[in-house]
């Protein structure tokens, strides 16, 4: 139930649930430019309805800064009351409980995790939810939300999620894997200081925040082996192409147990130096902002992955 002051519920003319939206975009983009685009307007005319909604609440919604705008502590709660009430309104829209969940869910995950893991899937999905217009984006820098229109983001990180609803998905485990070939070329079975003659296929953009060589630098740490890595490499920004460049014998790649498990059935790549192990907190976790009530198109978006996770609680 949207709960306003009493000056502004007595006053919920058409001018005023007009400026109610404006501001409910604006505070989506935090940019005035942004809300006119969206809306038809002139930033001038964002402007001005914002300023009247603020007279009509006695509050100061936006920080007006250099070159970009920030949500009051009563912006952030009256953004948080329009968002909920138009989440719970487009609920009520949707076909009832007893039919299909139906309606758009935008969710974003890292490139590797969503071309090697959940991109496969999706089919079943769709077959399952025909209703739902899932929106999968991908990316590697870092996620807004609010601003990005995001609903969900399926992520490989520590855990560590301030402000945010995380569930961890599946745990992951790493390894240095590359061709049979590259491995009998360089003398890599069962042989780690062989490493050192070798070239290294780097994910440089693992996780938020990480050096070029963070999952190289794990793993060695816990074999006791960091003299041991040469300084030659290759860096990508993506795991799934360090996958695709140790294939073609470009180097070792440190796999993820879940992204490689078909290149290592298929024959393509192999662990010549030993199996999986877990040397960081790094899995993958669902990760939302919180919320009153869960849209049921998104819960169910949620109990699919959860269903569709192997080892989801280990």
């Amino acid at each position: 139930m949207l709960n306003l002051p009493p000056r502004l519920s007595a006053q919920l003319n058409s001018a005023q649930f007009a400026n109610l939206h404006t501001f409910l975009v604006a505070a989506r983009h935090l940019s005035f430019a942004l809300a006119a685009e969206e809306l038809c307007l002139t930033a001038s005319a964002v402007s001005h309805r914002i300023a009247r909604l603020e007279r009509a609440l006695g509050l100061r919604l936006f920080e007006r800064l250099t070159r970009r705008l920030r949500l009051t502590a009563e912006g952030e709660r009256m953004f948080a009351i329009l968002q909920g009430t138009m989440e719970q309104l487009s609920e009520a829209l949707q076909p009832s409980a007893q039919d299909t969940p139906a309606g758009p869910v935008a969710l974003f995950a890292r490139p590797s995790l969503a071309q090697c893991w959940l991109v496969p899937q999706l089919a079943d999905f769709h077959q399952r939810y025909p209703d739902i217009a899932l929106d999968l984006r991908v990316g590697n820098g870092a996620i807004d939300f609010r601003t990005q229109g995001i609903d969900l983001a399926l992520l490989y990180a520590d855990g560590d999620f301030p402000g945010l609803v995380s569930r961890k998905l599946m745990s992951e485990r790493i390894a240095p894997v590359c061709s049979p070939q590259y491995a009998e070329r360089n003398g890599l079975f069962d042989a780690p200081e062989n490493l050192r003659h070798c070239t290294l296929l780097h994910d440089a953009l693992a996780w938020e925040n990480a050096q070029y060589d963070a999952e190289w630098q794990l793993w060695a740490r816990q074999q006791g082996l960091l003299e041991q890595l040469p300084p030659r490499g290759l860096s990508f920004d993506r795991s799934d192409l360090c996958v695709t460049a140790a294939i073609h014998h470009a180097g070792v790649a440190m796999g993820r147990q879940r992204l490689v498990q078909g290149p290592l059935e298929r024959g393509e790549l192999i662990a010549p130096l030993g199996g999986f192990t877990q040397p960081g907190r790094h899995d993958y976790y669902l990760v939302n902002p919180p919320r009153e009530a869960v849209p049921r198109r998104l819960q169910v978006l949620i109990d699919w992955l959860q269903a569709i996770s192997p080892a989801s609680a280990d």
